[in-house]
């Protein structure tokens, strides 16, 4: 069989990226040549998402990008729209395979085989949400690990718990061993990811535990959270961000500030207690980057609740804000609520949270000049060199230093513009 060419796009989540990556290692490995999405390709395997009707949206635009230009190309899609609408995919006569979430890490198989005159029905294999290879060459230079699948929470938006099933926790000896082989491959940071990581927990392992054994690995190298909920951990995870192996940064789910509409999302803390939670972090690592995700316009939030929500990122001091304007998902109870929010409503508070968390991420990023940073060098150039500090923030350096390497630079200045990177000067080799 000659190289066969094939092209991914992963829309959503950095759970969704991992999958995608590790899959895009195992076809390099079997002899398949990976080009852009917007390549000529043999087969085309988009990895959807369905958080929102706008991801919905995304991801059929994406598959009927390649299905028009393509049209005697494989079409794979796979991901959480498959959960959610199979049925509505399934009457696209040009998509090949649907494969959900439960048996994506089959994809290659069912390719390979495809290809190999053995056509299989991705509904007749067995489900299992971890089998998937480890992602030897991939297009980031960090490497995700996934230790958890789905949520039992059910907060009253989120369709999640239906799409991805009730959470379920990887091995610790699967994940120990997982991160030992990353790091001897090279990777100089391993970003920790799932559906609610917070959740973790594995016979008598939790998630604090996990983080601890994981940073115990012998190795240089950086340990990321990824997103995760405000519950599940407390003053061990706190007293580890001192750790210099564990990045201090977080990205905690807030949602809103109102007590209020926090209980009519079903979430399983109180604004009074996410506060409480922010300052028992900031006492631990006083330099910690806090970021969040926020949702605006949820029914029956009236302008004091917005307020509040306001209020709240500004006392957090929360350095970026992930703004969701609220959306319809059929089958969660918020669909049926009352009070739903005009669209311009939801438009106008979304454009107050992003101009609040600029000002925010601006004075932050600020607060780093004069400091030092560890860097991963992500892009190498001739001139200019770009890395990622430990607080995930983007640093410019002067002159080229090697892909994947670590330096050591002192902050210098700050970039004029919403979302600034910063420029600094390396200090010496940090290898």
């Amino acid at each position: 069989m000659s190289m066969k060419k094939i092209a991914f796009k992963t829309l959503g989540c950095r759970l969704n990226q991992y999958e995608t990556d590790t899959l895009i290692s195992q076809f390099n490995q079997g002899g398949y040549q990976i080009v852009d999405y917007s390549e000529e390709a043999d087969v085309y395997v988009v990895n959807t998402c369905t958080v929102t009707n706008s991801s919905d949206q995304k991801s059929r635009n994406t598959i009927n990008q390649a299905s028009k230009q393509h049209d005697q190309a494989l079409m794979v899609v796979t991901g959480c729209m498959v959960n959610n609408k199979k049925d509505s995919l399934g009457k696209n006569p040009r998509i090949s395979y649907l494969v959900d979430n439960e048996r994506k890490s089959s994809i290659y198989n069912i390719i390979d085989s495809h290809f190999k005159g053995e056509l299989i029905d991705p509904e007749l294999l067995e489900k299992n949400v971890f089998n998937f290879p480890l992602g030897e060459e991939t297009s980031h230079t960090r490497s995700l690990i996934k230790i958890q699948d789905g949520c039992n929470n059910f907060c009253t938006f989120c369709i999640i718990p239906f799409v991805r099933g009730r959470a379920i926790s990887r091995p610790v000896a699967d994940i120990l061993q997982n991160a030992r082989e990353l790091i001897q491959l090279g990777y100089k940071e391993l970003v920790i990811t799932g559906v609610n990581i917070g959740r973790y927990e594995y016979e008598s392992t939790k998630f604090e535990d996990l983080v601890e054994q994981m940073l115990a690995l012998p190795g240089d190298f950086r340990i990321r959270i990824s997103s995760i909920e405000p519950e599940g951990f407390g003053e061990k995870l706190f007293s580890l961000l001192n750790h210099p192996k564990l990045a201090p940064q977080l990205h905690i789910c807030l949602q809103a500030g109102s007590e209020k509409t926090l209980l009519k999302m079903r979430r399983m803390y109180t604004a009074r207690g996410f506060k409480e939670m922010v300052d028992a972090i900031r006492q631990r690592r006083a330099d910690v980057n806090l970021t969040t995700d926020i949702i605006v316009g949820f029914p029956g939030e009236s302008d004091e609740d917005f307020q509040e929500t306001l209020d709240f990122v500004q006392e957090a001091r929360f350095s970026h804000v992930h703004t969701f304007k609220f959306s319809i998902r059929d089958g969660t109870r918020a669909a049926r609520m009352d009070e739903q929010v005009p669209e311009k409503v939801k438009t106008s508070r979304s454009e107050q949270v992003r101009l609040l968390a600029e000002a925010n991420k601006r004075q932050f990023r600020s607060s780093l000049i004069g400091k030092t940073q560890r860097l991963i060098i992500e892009k190498e150039g001739p001139q200019l060199s770009m890395g990622t500090g430990e607080h995930l923030i983007p640093v410019k350096l002067k002159g080229r230093f090697p892909k994947n390497s670590w330096q050591l630079v002192r902050i210098t200045g700050i970039e004029n513009s919403n979302d600034p990177a910063l420029w600094g000067e390396a200090i010496d080799s940090a290898d």
